[in-house]
């Protein structure tokens, strides 16, 4: 099934401007969502305002959005507020800056989408445009609902890939994380060794298209059963080994590997962990 665009605009650079088109290049459709039951009755639970001060439900009309500047003290921030630094729409992905794809560290992605042209006129002229980025990517900003996005585009295949990015000041340091002090800044040459070693055995070209969301699928299975009217048994979890010597946990892993290679191919695969068992129909 096609791709709608979500968005059309140009792509600016420089003095160059193509018509685009933006079409998102993920979805969360595969995602169960559930909806919260009385479960007595599983009839859907209705979520109210409630105003613990005025003991009574508030109206959406009598409503407004209040900034905390200190421990229970509130500003209102009223609509007009907002409208005073409200960013236009300009329609424009304006690139300002061109820099190496791998300097983008992955903590600043938050969204991707697609970058098409907007009518065969723009075709070659998007061609041009995309094959002269090869290895880079162009930061920019573009304003989209009343807001503003940091964003970084890059040649994929044919097209053109947008990522919105965060900002600096919204990712947080590593260093802020408290319980890596106690991580050590040296280890053991042969603990390395041995690491190496086992990291090594499992080192195999990437294709992301290999892992599949076995949670989501095993949870599917279970509510269709229960539409059936079936039981289900879930596979008990298996507890990994304890191990509290490092250097044995690593040979140990080094030997695993070792057999598992030796075992000759299944023409079956295994089924995955998350499968469950069906029980013959109930009632």
């Amino acid at each position: 099934m096609a791709i709608r665009p979500t968005w059309k605009g140009f792509l600016k650079v420089s003095l160059v401007t193509i018509p685009v088109k933006v079409f998102p290049a993920t979805e969360s459709a595969a995602t169960l969502s559930f909806n919260q039951l009385h479960a007595e009755c599983q009839t859907r639970i209705q979520q109210k305002r409630w105003c613990p001060q005025c003991q009574r439900e508030v109206a959406n009309t009598e409503l407004a959005k209040g900034y905390e500047f200190e421990k229970g003290r509130y500003v209102i921030v009223t609509d007009e507020d907002m409208q005073k630094v409200r960013v236009e729409s300009t329609r424009v992905i304006n690139l300002v800056q061109f820099a190496d794809a791998a300097e983008i560290d992955p903590i600043y992605v938050d969204r991707a989408y697609y970058l098409a042209p907007d009518g065969p006129m723009a075709a070659e002229a998007f061609a041009v445009m995309r094959d002269g980025m090869t290895g880079k990517a162009g930061i920019g900003k573009v304003a989209l609902y009343g807001r503003e996005y940091l964003v970084a585009i890059k040649p994929r295949k044919k097209g053109l890939v947008m990522y919105t990015l965060h900002h600096d000041a919204e990712i947080r340091s590593i260093d802020q994380v408290d319980e890596l002090n106690s991580v050590p800044s040296k280890v053991k040459p042969e603990e390395m060794k041995l690491a190496k070693q086992v990291i090594a055995t499992f080192d195999a070209e990437l294709n992301l298209k290999d892992y599949k969301d076995e949670y989501t699928e095993g949870l599917r299975q279970i509510i269709d059963a229960k539409i059936a009217g079936e039981e289900i048994v879930s596979l008990e979890a298996q507890e990994p080994p304890k191990v509290v010597d490092l250097m044995e946990a690593l040979r140990r892993s080094l030997d695993s590997v070792s057999k598992e290679k030796k075992r000759p191919a299944k023409a079956k695969a295994k089924a995955p962990r998350s499968q469950v068992a069906k029980k013959a129909a109930v009632g």
